[in-house]
């Protein structure tokens, strides 16, 4: 049995993140009820056919009534708006905590809001995969995988700890950092390859000089570095917004080595090339 219980829990979008975390701390027993909260009725539905949740509510402010812990999995641009619509149901003392991959525009639509006693620990589990609803939800999401929290002058102690244990029984090594400095590291390792898979997949899907779409004769490596582009279009669009100076800095970096590169192809100077692909090729295998 798990050294911390939850009581109530509510999930607010129960999808691949908030299902993932609901599903972990079941296994864990370091939760009671979980209450999920959405737009979609048939995944709520579903939802609680796999065991996600044990029940469903459509409206924030029901469905956080007497909850202990929040955890808010909605797109990074909804946030402000779904906190201020649960804001009714909240007793003293909940702790709300998020899974946005943006901190620093999250702190600011949520923290102003909030009225004495109820407490807020921003959060980021970096987990994921490119699928989405409660059917994508597993309890080893989260199992070895690094969560980032960010608490203020604001956030409460005792619930900062709370969230820590909670994400630890989730399976997630746990760590906290400021808010600038996890948006510029979100930003390049994580937001930035995003971005390039996307505009990659539109290169290539958009090249028109033959008849056929040549994106049918893409193979395993092609696929596999792409496959971040299948991500749900929404979540991204809000963080390329939420995120857009740390973001543009990236592209910026980005920018200049691809241009070094394509001069280095125009140029065919072998060595040149041979010690771009070798620098990189040693970059990456000091992370394995």
């Amino acid at each position: 049995m798990a050294e911390i219980f939850i009581p109530r829990l509510a999930i607010i979008g129960v999808g691949l993140i908030g299902g993932s975390l609901a599903l972990a701390l079941k296994e864990a027993g370091a939760v009671g009820e979980v209450v999920g909260c959405g737009r979609g009725k048939p995944n709520l539905e579903k939802a609680i056919e796999l065991g996600v949740i044990d029940r469903y509510s459509r409206d924030p402010a029901e469905a956080v009534q007497n909850a202990d812990v929040i955890f808010l999995a909605t797109p990074v641009k909804t946030l402000g708006t779904v906190t201020r619509e649960m804001l009714p149901g909240l007793k003293s003392g909940a702790i709300i905590t998020d899974g946005g991959s943006v901190k620093g525009e999250v702190v600011r639509m949520i923290e102003p809001q909030l009225p004495a006693g109820i407490h807020f620990v921003p959060g980021h589990p970096i987990a994921g995969t490119e699928k989405s609803g409660a059917e994508a939800a597993f309890p080893t999401l989260y199992q070895g995988k690094r969560c980032i929290l960010t608490p203020t002058e604001k956030t409460d102690p005792q619930a900062h700890q709370l969230v820590t244990r909670m994400w630890q029984l989730a399976g997630s090594n746990v760590e906290s950092m400021a808010l600038e400095k996890h948006d510029k590291v979100l930003a390049a390792i994580s937001h930035l390859p995003h971005m390039v898979a996307y505009s990659l997949v539109n290169a290539v899907g958009s090249y028109d000089h033959y008849e056929e779409n040549i994106l049918e004769y893409s193979a395993g490596g092609f696929r596999d570095f792409t496959r971040i582009a299948s991500s749900d279009p929404t979540m991204w669009r809000d963080i390329a917004e939420t995120n857009r100076e740390a973001l543009l800095e990236m592209m910026g970096q980005f920018e200049t080595f691809f241009k070094e590169l394509k001069e280095d192809v125009a140029q065919g100077s072998g060595e040149k090339l041979f010690e771009f692909f070798l620098r990189s090729k040693q970059l990456r295998d000091g992370i394995l």
